[in-house]
């Protein structure tokens, strides 16, 4: 049955006389899976709901800080009462310690840490500082994993990059990834090659220790423990970027789910409870090289702004309760079932896999363990099932190449109804 979205249609031609594309962010236009994209009105608990009334249990949840779902009571609270005391301060406040206090409670490696306003902005200082405190020039990254937009790691980007099929980005100039060194996730001898050839000159190796950029990966058994061997030997730095999978594949992050500790970590999402945020920390001697105690500069007037802060501890408080966290990823196991036992009825093959509330899915019938594996899944089974989700009323990443989130608020209905629509979604997808 055809879903009415006229209204969507009319705003979304307006937004693109106002926005390249239409769109203020590139995975949000549709062009990877056809079509436009609905125009939402609000959100409540696990749901969105668009300007023609249509309702979709949302697991993209803002691409990932949700965690207790769209407008959840303590925050929208906490919201209102800071919002009554000042919007942002450009100065110290105590919502600034209190939120840190609580994240560092549940990432002990961050023994000094600073809040900037987004993921991006934490992989610019990380790279800067890791530069500045090893004195050294090279950076490694992996094939797929995306770290921000900052011109020296878009060097075989995952997210939007990968989505909208672009190689590299235009107005990067060579100068600017010429010491960005490229591995492939999940093979150590990738590493050991370049270690070989410069690891005198490499300052730190960067990863999603859990990759959710082009698509879900996950690591292969020991593939951290020797990302950390590796970079100790050398001298080099480990740098886990979990802005992704911070409090969302366990508690603790990664590190605490894989006990591999990193020099410096970004984060973000989640400590923001859906407001622009990130941060980064980690070992006290590292992080004392940044003004005013050192010589690397970073600074941001919003950075610990007042109504994130406020947004972050309502988040982290509810989400850290006894509980909270297991109801949500059991909740994911449950689609994670769900999604395999749908594609066996219809004979499709599908890897689907989740890490704690983090899920992802391949139409494929081989193992998918690194950024090449991800290319070789069937993009227009994926765009078929996408569609007929949509209409079903469920909203995955409009994207082959994104993991999914899940929140506390989709135990329920929510589920139930997912479960029930993936028959719709799966008869599409076997269309040719």
């Amino acid at each position: 049955m055809a879903v009415n979205r006229t209204r969507s249609t009319e705003l979304f031609a307006k937004a693109k006389t106002n926005f390249p594309g239409g769109v203020n962010s590139p995975v949000r236009a549709f062009r990877s899976v056809g079509g436009e994209p609905f125009i939402v009105d609000y959100g409540s608990g696990p749901f969105l709901f668009d300007v023609d009334g249509n309702r979709y249990v949302d697991y993209i949840n803002s691409w990932g800080p949700l965690v207790l779902g769209h407008a959840h009571a303590g925050v929208v609270d906490a919201l209102h009462a800071q919002a009554q005391r000042g919007t942002s301060f450009g100065a110290c406040h105590a919502g600034e310690s209190e939120l840190a206090e609580i994240v560092r409670g549940l990432f002990p490696s961050l023994e000094l840490m600073r809040f900037v306003n987004s993921g991006t902005e934490a992989g610019m200082a990380v790279i800067r500082l890791a530069r500045g405190f090893t004195n050294r020039r090279k950076i490694v990254k992996f094939e797929g994993c995306y770290h921000g937009h900052a011109d020296m790691l878009l060097a075989k980007a995952g997210s939007g990059v990968l989505t909208l099929g672009l190689p590299d980005c235009a107005g990067v100039p060579p100068a600017a990834v010429e010491d960005t060194l490229v591995a492939e996730f999940n093979s150590v001898p990738s590493v050991e090659r370049l270690f070989a050839a410069c690891g005198s000159d490499i300052a730190a190796v960067i990863v999603e220790p859990v990759v959710g950029n082009c698509g879900l990966l996950v690591p292969e058994p020991g593939f951290l423990r020797a990302l950390r061997d590796i970079t100790s030997q050398h001298d080099s730095l480990l740098i886990f970027d979990e802005v992704m999978t911070g409090f969302r594949v366990h508690l603790g992050g990664a590190q605490g789910l894989y006990s591999v500790k990193p020099d410096l970590t970004m984060l973000g999402k989640v400590i923001g409870g859906g407001l622009p945020v990130g941060a980064f920390g980690g070992r006290r001697e590292i992080m004392e090289c940044l003004a005013p105690l050192g010589p690397v500069y970073q600074a941001g007037t919003l950075s610990g702004n007042p109504l994130a802060m406020a947004a972050g501890i309502a988040t982290l408080s509810e989400w850290s309760k006894p509980g909270t966290f297991e109801r949500a990823a059991g909740v994911t196991e449950r689609l994670v079932d769900g999604l395999r036992a749908g594609a066996a009825r219809h004979g499709i093959s599908l890897v689907a896999q989740s890490v704690g509330t983090m899920f992802g899915f391949f139409f494929s019938d081989k193992p998918v363990q690194s950024f090449r594996d991800t290319l070789q899944a069937d993009k227009e089974a994926f765009n078929r099932f996408f569609h007929a989700m949509l209409d079903a009323g469920v909203y995955f990443a409009p994207s082959a190449f994104e993991a999914g989130f899940v929140s506390v608020a989709h135990e329920g209905e929510a589920i139930e109804h997912t479960l029930r629509a993936l028959d719709d979604g799966f008869r599409a997808a076997s269309c040719r």
